[in-house]
């Protein structure tokens, strides 16, 4: 490349100016190795002499703004415009002038943004878009949203199944405030007293009066029922729902939600919204369909969910479909090693493996003898018991184990071990160590080989995994890979402290329960320490001394899923200790549920971003288990009836559906 560079020097008049033009080379490349330039000088009648006086740089600078064309002297204005425009806009104070007006005018009722929406929701309902594109992160992360293998949803919809890619994809932008979440909840400080929170006695204008007092209960079937009805009008008899794009998406093909919330709904006397499922389930609801599904997540929350609700209403009808379904997931279990495979084929009677490996998690094929089990005792066929106790028997044999610790995967041929020296209790292990210790319960406490595995593992995890954060010396449960410790935690590991509490309650040592204390701080403390109130999916724990802040969430990590744990343990917390803060962590979950999740137009979504309580970022989705455990869990929690689903009468499935603990007789 060349250039040409001018160089000119005026005196006080054009006729009095010398130009020099010089033509070189330029560039990032390497130069020859000669220069060739050529130089020109253009001189006027007379030479002059340089003169730096300011009125002869005025004049100038003057005449070379002159010399320039209207188009170049137009760019360079509106460059600069441009230059003071952004410098203001990004300019601190004046954004948060602006931003406290925005907010003024939203609670005054302004709608002058309504009109984005207004335009742009008419064209999405046609077309079915939702308003929140799935990233490709998303859709890797899809399959892990309880506790089952990842990439099982892309599987599915690549086999044929009903595909979420039909409401994928489209990117359309909307104000988050305006389009999604009810900003109707109010923060409210209240003590409790029983379960209703009594607001304190406020003065106004002289005057003294007491707010109304806060139904918790109520509070929970509110929930339900938004929830349900954006179920009911966009989803109705599919897996889940997409309440942004006001859609659904497709898993399996069953009605997921609508059986995971069965037992919910009975519980919370929606009597209304149960009778409508019901009557789904008996004209529409068919097992017999050419589709994948697996077999960990349909144990637990279909059959889980059918056999829970025949308990709770005695209907016959809901037994015939759990043993439907049951004897369909049978063939998972015909492989070399009774260990079964992850996927069944329900319609062909066909069972295989993911097809990226031969391994199962560990997770997946030992949280599925609750269920079984209990099939087992209601239908007299004990196929169903001994193929899940014969899994249970494997594992308690097996090599490679450390301290009590189960690694994460086993293979279906070889029945053994695999990815030998990782341990967690987060991500397919977790269930493993909750069904030792509730299958030891559910049989009438007879099975000691269950109950010394679970006694093993918990001192494994003492030794191994639990620690302490800096500077607030939080407990928490690491992982160990090849030796190595790492500080990360999953939100699922947060079902932990009711399963040591649920323990201690059936006898075993009372540091059990201390030990439960101290986790579910620390769980409360992930939700309590996000902008939002609300937990992300993983945290990593400081455990440097001079540390600010406890907690540490990467980028990846920061979505909420609407997960159940915490609660869950909050419940058997509260019940066994009636310690009412347990309640008031509680109900402050609840409350930014509401505030961050809840879609105005029926629904709950997951969110992206726990740590951006301006902009949380909608997933578009909500999980069965929202309604099938989350919303179940609150119910429970606030009640102050405990008789309501005994812990000494029932033992809770990992998808919060309730079996009764079998009869000492048996």
């Amino acid at each position: 490349m060349f250039h040409i560079v001018i160089n000119s020097c005026c005196a006080r008049t054009p006729e009095h100016c010398a130009y020099d033009f010089t033509v070189g080379w330029a560039g990032d490349m390497n130069p020859p190795s000669r220069t060739d330039f050529v130089s020109l000088t253009l001189t006027g009648q007379e030479s002059g002499i340089y003169n730096n006086s300011k009125q002869w740089r005025r004049q100038s600078c003057w005449r070379k703004w002159k010399l320039l064309s209207r188009l170049q002297r137009n760019l360079i204005l509106f460059t600069v415009a441009l230059m003071l425009v952004c410098g203001i806009a990004t300019n601190p104070s004046v954004t948060e002038h602006f931003r406290g007006l925005a907010v003024v005018a939203k609670e005054e009722g302004d709608h002058a943004l309504k009109p984005v929406i207004h335009e742009v929701q008419p064209e999405l309902d046609k077309l079915n878009r939702p308003l929140v594109p799935e990233s490709p992160s998303e859709k890797q992360k899809r399959a892990a949203h309880k506790r089952g293998p990842p990439g099982l949803q892309n599987r599915l919809q690549k086999k044929g199944n009903v595909s979420d890619t039909q409401v994928e994809g489209e990117k359309t932008l909307v104000n988050w405030r305006v389009a999604m979440i009810d900003q109707a909840t109010e923060r409210r400080t209240a003590k409790e007293a029983a379960n209703k929170v009594d607001v304190s006695e406020v003065e106004q204008e002289g005057h003294s009066h007491k707010e109304p007092e806060v139904d918790r209960l109520e509070a929970v079937r509110d929930a339900f029922r938004h929830a349900w009805k954006g179920y009911k009008e966009f989803a109705w008899g599919k897996d889940e729902l997409r309440p942004m794009s006001k859609s659904y998406g497709e898993w399996f093909g069953l009605g997921l939600t609508l059986i995971d919330a069965l037992d919910t709904m009975w519980i919370l006397n929606l009597k209304k919204e149960f009778e409508e499922a019901k009557t789904w389930v008996s004209t529409e609801l068919s097992f017999d369909k050419d589709v994948d599904v697996n077999l960990f997540e349909s144990t637990i929350r279909i059959l889980g969910g059918l056999l829970s609700t025949y308990h709770l209403t005695g209907d016959t009808l809901f037994l015939d479909k759990a043993k439907d379904i049951g004897t369909r997931l049978m063939p998972a279990f015909n492989t070399p090693s009774k260990i079964p495979y992850s996927d069944v084929n329900i319609g062909k009677g066909t069972a295989h493996p993911p097809r990226w490996t031969s391994d199962s998690t560990v997770a997946e094929v030992t949280s599925i003898q609750l269920e079984f089990r209990e099939l087992s005792r209601l239908t007299q066929d004990t196929r169903y018991q001994a193929a899940v106790d014969e899994v249970m028997q494997k594992v308690h044999k097996l090599e490679g184990k450390q301290d009590g610790l189960v690694p994460m995967f086993i293979n279906t041929n070889s029945g053994q071990f695999t990815h030998l020296g990782m341990f967690t209790l987060g991500a397919r292990a977790d269930s493993y160590y909750e069904y030792l210790l509730k299958q030891w319960i559910q049989g009438g406490k007879k099975e000691t080989a269950l109950l010394e595995d679970y006694l093993q593992a918990l001192e494994g995890v003492k030794k191994n995994l639990l620690k302490k954060s800096s500077p607030n010396r939080l407990t928490f449960v690491g992982e160990l890979s090849h030796g190595r410790f790492s500080p990360k935690m999953d939100h699922l590991v947060c079902f932990l402290p009711g399963t040591l509490a649920l323990g201690a309650h059936h006898g075993l040592p009372a540091e059990h329960m201390e030990l439960a204390k101290q986790l579910m701080e620390t769980c409360y403390q992930m939700y309590a320490q996000m902008e939002t109130g609300l937990s992300p999916e993983i945290v990593h724990f400081n455990m440097h001394e001079g540390s600010i802040g406890d907690v540490d969430v990467k980028l990846a990590d920061r979505h909420n899923l609407l997960r159940p744990e915490t609660v869950e343990s909050l419940f058997y917390l509260y019940r066994f200790t009636k310690d009412r803060k347990y309640r008031d962590w509680g109900w402050e979950i609840l409350q930014n549920f509401n505030k961050y999740t809840k879609v105005s137009t029926g629904g709950y979504t997951s969110i992206n971003n726990v740590r951006d309580p301006e902009y949380p970022n909608p997933r578009d989705k909500m999980e069965s288990f929202f309604l099938g455990e989350t919303l179940k869990y609150f119910y429970l929690l606030f009640s102050d009836d405990p008789e309501l689903l005994s812990l000494d009468k029932y033992v809770f499935n990992t998808e919060a559906h309730p079996l009764p603990i079998w009869p000492t007789a048996q």
